[in-house]
């Protein structure tokens, strides 16, 4: 049985790439795995796609959850062809201003969770597989008023291309994806704390457009994925200018 894994899929860029992989992979696939926590939504979601599906309607942050899950794969025994690690959230605002829980919130889905689902998943992918991981340009470099969301997704892009160097002898691809702001409901959780960023707002992408993306570097098992020229000339400028000027800089467009 030949599957596609798709976590945090009942929104935002998991759902998009859901829609997208239903439409591309039409004989390859014999069912795609939908993973996120708000069941009604997978199930609309579900509704809507040509491939069968089974619905994990569960928080990937829970360990008895995820242990169901992984338990699912053993008795399943599937192919994993795709493994899309869409799950994730950030808080904006000034670290203290911030409670614990929630900053811990964002190490546990964004970095825990994904670690885990990734290593879980990798015992039933073969040659010829792809992984793909959602970072950020925010993993780009330092990001104050929004550092630990900054600081997991540079977490989600170090781990990303180093595993990917890891397993070219098995033939399968890690791609890390880093756009800039996307017009998805991210924003509603990321400015409760009333804390919004104008600036970087004028570069928001579709979500569509970054999939596609995403999955045309995936096909050709690019390490990272990047959209839009803007969000690619401040990946080369994080590359050049020291970070402590560019933070120094970017005050002034808060």
């Amino acid at each position: 049985m030949n599957i596609a894994i798709i976590t945090g899929a009942s929104s935002g860029m998991g759902r998009e790439t859901a829609r997208r992989i239903d439409e591309i992979y039409t004989d390859k696939l014999s069912e795609i795995w939908l993973v996120a926590r708000r069941e009604s939504r997978l199930q609309e979601l579900a509704a809507s796609l040509k491939h069968k599906t089974r619905i994990f309607a569960l928080d990937l942050t829970d360990e008895k959850a995820v242990s169901e899950f992984d338990l699912t794969l053993n008795l399943v025994n599937p192919n994993v062809k795709i493994l899309v690690n869409a799950s994730g959230f950030g808080v904006m605002g000034k670290f203290t201003d911030v409670y614990a829980k929630e900053h811990a919130g964002v190490v546990r889905l964004n970095c825990e969770a994904l670690t885990k689902v990734t290593h879980m998943v990798l015992s039933y992918m073969r040659r010829g597989a792809r992984i793909i991981q959602f970072a950020s340009s925010a993993a780009f470099m330092p990001q104050p008023g929004f550092a630990v969301y900054a600081a997991s997704k540079a977490y989600v892009l170090s781990f990303s291309r180093a595993l990917n160097e890891e397993l070219k002898d098995r033939g399968i691809s890690v791609t890390a994806v880093c756009p800039g702001p996307v017009d998805t409901e991210f924003f509603d959780i990321a400015e409760k704390n009333g804390t919004n960023f104008h600036f970087k707002k004028k570069f928001m992408a579709k979500q569509e457009d970054v999939v596609n993306r995403a999955l045309i570097d995936a096909y050709h098992r690019k390490d990272i994925s990047v959209y839009s020229p803007a969000m690619i000339l401040f990946f080369v400028i994080t590359k050049i200018l020291p970070h402590k000027f560019i933070m120094f800089f970017l005050k002034f467009f808060k």
